[in-house]
């Protein structure tokens, strides 16, 4: 038995978060014994459509013409279009009527968090959701010391001087003009911004906000995930003021290598994320600065081994673990077989 990942608009999100979901799902899967596909086979099962592009409901009405399963990743809701792209706020409505049609079209609905989960059901589908993490790669994210001079020395960073990282697209939602006044509250450590966002889609005040960055802001763009793990483990804290999320991979890619994370306070971590036990959190401009720079200056507990727990416990073996559940309940694959009694 194998599951068809399909990977039509993988070209288009290939730099997103989904992207990296649609990745990650294959090694899941793998890791757990399951065979995948990036084509429709005769052993096929079930397919995994993660977008809600027009080509992806093709894709799951094909599917149902075979007499197969569709699992939709609902990656996406209508809060976190919100305060992304040009016209999104406008569009959110519609947005939300879109993908309440799509997700209806999986036999089952897969989403990463309990909060998400609550969201989807909100709009009225009629079928099972499930909550599963997109998970983190633990054995490739995790601390290395070692890294920590190849990042430094790569941007330039001064013998003595903090260095503070976020992940994610260039727009509001993301926490991007919270960052940018993070920086300029603490002109002395060095801020990072790890990403890349067409400038045709971000709304004027963010171009604005990025044009008038302050001098201790870089902008490094897209960087593989080489790249991205250096950075978590060469820096001093990772800060991330996303206003709304599903689940957050890059939150699960920092834990996973011991940096200190500093998050907004948002419904998404209830139940996992724990202010002052595995993570700080935050809401307003003066508790972010505060935080931080308790953080930076070492007077706030070293929450990091904490953090690493949250991320091993969604490691990539333990959802694949987690999908066969699922798959099992769905009758995608077959009943585990029952444990002999002596």
């Amino acid at each position: 038995m194998r599951i068809y990942i399909y990977s039509g608009g993988e070209k288009l999100v290939g730099k997103s978060g989904v992207g990296q979901a649609i990745r990650q799902q294959r090694e899941c899967l793998r890791r757990a014994g399951v065979g995948t596909s990036d084509h429709w086979s005769a052993d096929a099962a079930a397919v995994h459509i993660n977008t809600v592009l027009p080509d992806a409901v093709l894709a799951a009405v094909h599917a149902k013409l075979r007499g197969r399963k569709v699992v939709w990743y609902g990656h996406s809701t209508m809060e976190d279009f919100r305060c992304s792209f040009r016209g999104s706020n406008a569009l959110a409505p519609l947005f939300r009527r879109w993908i309440t049609f799509c997700y209806g079209l999986g036999d089952v609905v897969l989403t990463p968090t309990e909060y998400s989960r609550r969201l989807l059901e909100s709009y009225g589908l009629k079928k099972p959701v499930y909550s599963i993490s997109n998970g983190v790669d633990t054995s490739f994210f995790r601390p290395d010391p070692s890294l920590r001079p190849v990042f430094r020395k790569r941007y330039g960073i001064q013998e003595g001087q903090k260095a503070v990282v976020s992940v994610g697209h260039m727009i509001a939602r993301k926490g991007l003009p919270e960052f940018l006044d993070l920086a300029r509250k603490l002109p002395d450590a060095r801020f990072l911004w790890f990403g890349w966002t067409d400038p045709r889609l971000v709304p004027q005040e963010i171009r604005e906000a990025l044009d008038n960055a302050p001098s201790n802001v870089s902008f490094p763009g897209y960087v593989d995930r080489e790249r991205l793990r250096e950075a978590y483990c060469g820096a001093d804290a990772f800060a991330f003021l996303s206003r709304e999320e599903t689940e957050g991979i890059v939150v699960l890619e920092a834990l996973a290598c011991g940096v200190p994370a500093l998050l907004r306070d948002i419904p998404v971590y209830d139940g996992w994320l724990s202010h002052g036990r595995n993570v700080y959190k935050a809401r307003s401009a003066e508790d972010f600065y505060q935080t931080l720079s308790g953080i930076l200056d070492c007077t706030l507990p070293d929450l990091t081994e904490a953090g690493r727990a949250v991320a091993e416990a969604r490691s990539l073996e333990r959802v694949g673990e987690r999908l066969q559940d699922i798959y099992r309940q769905a009758s995608i694959l077959p009943a585990a077989p029952a444990l002999i009694r002596n």
